[in-house]
Order: structure tokens, then sequence, then C-alpha cells
């Protein structure tokens, strides 16, 4: 009998699922339940190079080529309604029925919204699909001004493409600072100057903002004033689709609960990218880094159980405007951060082990970084913030 795997989701973790099965010598039959039409592909260009270039293409993971030899039965555009974890089977929307040998669950997540009001207006967008960058790239090109309902990362990207493109920007942030929730105060007060200096208009610690319509445009009351905007961009975050594994009786916290190998609580079952909860440190990781290298991980681990599995530090990057931003690791509570020329900001714990990086054009220092805090190399005497101190002498 062959032994058929199938993926349900078609972003880059199942992606890179279906290629190291490939590539690892499976040669049994692959099925891929997508949302959407089209053939894997990169979400990170979404904000950026898809907004800004007058041609751009669909970022695919891989070639025409590389794609078509993965030799895959897609199963698209259709969603996964059901699992059946004793008969081993999913039940698709249009009421087919899929049997499965193993099953790797790399459903993603959706664009989260504030209320149905922002739902349903025409000019209010989100970022998460091609299909919604190509409408809010033929939007923005009609419009004046832009407000973005969100300082995390997906904003601030989707602010510096407006302001290449010459759109006014308004951001709002109900927190205090801008990404608060992944770095430390020094870095956020550093990413706003950057934006400020820009000419986006950020306003932080907005409360609960409320749309309105007017004359078929968005406006937005917060602290009682309302102005009134050509479009809006919310990027709030992400509800994670985790509802066909909850529904299914998968252990879940914050994610799919998985060991190092991606297993879920059902061995028969595996799942990789956003949904995937880190197994150390117990977080739902949304970054480019883990939905590649943990599906990757976890592939391996589907056909030999005796796998390395996945152990990598939480890693993303950004790019706005001039810079390129890397994080590596996340903050603690209590962490304090050193500052190295407006350039490197080490975050270290009470027993000086470096919790969290951030670089800002820096991608050297990140590789350095990944080996002392693998090794949890105590840096509390090292001067990280004198200039003339060669980091390399860390190696």
């Amino acid at each position: 009998m062959t032994t058929r795997i199938v993926i349900i989701g078609g972003g880059q973790a199942g992606g890179w699922a279906a290629k190291t099965l490939r590539d690892e010598g499976f040669e049994g039959e692959i099925c891929v339940i997508a949302e959407e039409a089209w053939d894997f592909y990169e979400r990170p260009p979404l904000s950026k190079a898809t907004l800004l270039e007058p041609e751009a293409q669909l970022p695919r993971l891989f070639s025409v080529e590389a794609q078509q030899a993965l030799n895959l039965n897609w199963y698209r555009p259709l969603r996964a309604e059901f699992l059946d974890r004793e008969a081993k089977t999913v039940v698709l929307s249009n009421g087919e029925r899929l049997s499965y040998n193993m099953l790797l669950l790399a459903t993603g997540g959706r664009a989260r919204l504030p209320g149905e009001a922002w739902a349903n207006h025409q000019q209010v967008y989100t970022l998460r699909h091609w299909q919604d960058a190509q409408r809010l790239k033929e939007r923005l090109a009609q419009s004046n001004t832009l407000a973005i309902v969100g300082g995390g990362w997906i904003g601030l990207e989707i602010a510096a493409s407006a302001r290449k493109s010459g759109v006014a920007v308004t951001l709002y942030e109900q927190q205090p600072a801008l990404c608060m929730r992944s770095v430390s105060a020094e870095v956020s007060a550093r990413l706003a100057d950057i934006h400020r200096q820009q000419g986006v208009d950020i306003r932080t610690g907005c409360g609960t903002l409320e749309l309105e319509d007017r004359h078929g445009l968005p406006t937005i009351h917060c602290d009682g004033q309302r102005e009134t905007f050509d479009t809006v961009v919310v990027g709030i975050g992400v509800d994670l689709n985790l509802e066909l594994a909850r529904d299914a009786g998968l252990l879940i916290d914050r994610g799919i609960v998985v060991d190092a190998q991606g297993r879920t609580s059902d061995p028969s079952i595996f799942a990789a990218g956003d949904v995937a909860q880190h197994h150390q440190y117990g977080l739902c990781i949304q970054s480019w880094a883990f939905a590649q290298n943990q599906a990757v991980a976890t592939a391996k681990a589907m056909l030999n159980a005796g796998a390395a599995g996945y152990d990598e530090a939480p890693w993303l990057w950004s790019d706005q405007y001039q810079y390129n931003i890397q994080i590596l690791g996340i903050p603690h509570t209590g962490s304090r951060t050193l500052v190295r020329e407006d350039s490197l900001y080490f975050s270290l714990d009470e027993n000086g082990r470096l919790t969290q990086l951030v670089a800002f054009n820096d991608a050297r220092t990140v590789k350095l970084a990944k080996r002392w805090m693998a090794a949890g190399r105590d840096l509390s005497e090292v001067p990280l913030t004198d200039p003339a101190f060669s980091l390399m002498s860390l190696r």
C-alpha cells in the first residue's frame, strides 16, 4: 500500500515540509489542502516589494520546475472542515474525504480585525495573502492619506512602503510603545525615531479605536478626535487557525503543543509553522525562519523517528527604509539592555546571558550572538557598548 502524507496548509511551512519530504527520499503520495489557488509563496515580501514594485510577481518559494518536481496532489482552493483521528480521515469543504497515514497541520492564521464595522468597510484592508497585497497596492496608488492600526512589525513595514510611495501615514498603537511585546523599550524608541524622521505621525497609547464611515471613507475616532483617511490598514496580529486541531481533541495551549520533532499529542499528526507552539519557549513564533526551519525539522522527523528535531532560538527580520533589522531571541522580564552606537541592542539576564539581540544593519553580529546564546555565555563583564571593542574577539 502506498503511504500517503496529507499536509493541511499551502503556506511557507507546508511548502518546506513538502520539499523536505521529497529531498529526504519520500516517494509516497503527498496531498496538500490549501485555501488559496497559488503554489507555495513567501509572505514577507507582501508588505515590501509586492507593494512597491510596479510589476511584482508572486514571491514563489520554489521555481516552477522545482514545484512540479515535488509531484503533489493539490486540493485547492478548499478547506479542511473536520479531522477524524480514529479513521485517519480529513473531510474537505467540498464533502470529499481524504485518508492519511501521517498528517501535517500547517494551517497558519488569519488577520485579526477589531470588530464587524472594520470587517465590512470597503476601504479597510488587512495584509495576509497575495490577493490582499494586490488589492492594497491598487488602493494605495489612489490614496493620499493612510491610517495604520497596529504598531507591530507588519504595520511598520507597511508604513515604510507607503512613505516610499509618497502617501501620508498616521499610525495608531494602543500600547505605550511600538513592538513592545517583542523588543525592549530602547528598541521601541529607536523604531519610533526612524519612522518619525520619515514623516510618520505615530500615536501610541491611544486606547480603544472606533471606526465610522464618512461619505464612503473610513473615519477613526480616537480620544475625542475624528480623522478621515483614504485608506485604513489593520495590522494587529493574527488569530491562529486552531479550530481543526481543537475539535479533533489535540492538545492545545497557546498553539498546537508539539515536541522538538513537531509531533502533536497524536503520534500520526504533526504541526508546523505559526500554529506550532515552540517546545522550548512555549510561544507560537510567527516568523519566516520558524515557518521554514521548524517545518524542515518536522518533515525529517515524520520519516525518521530519530531525527534531531528543532532547537533554534527565535529569529526574525524586518526591512524598513534603509534598515535591515534582525531580532534574535525574545525579551525577558528583568533583562537590562545595553546599546552600542544605535545599531546593536543587547538584552542580558541577571546572569549576563544574552536573551535578545536586535541589530540594525549588522547581520554579522547576529551570527556571533547565536553562538553566544547557544553556549549560554556570560557577557556581564564584556564591554559590549564600547565601539572600540571588537565583538569578533568573542568568537
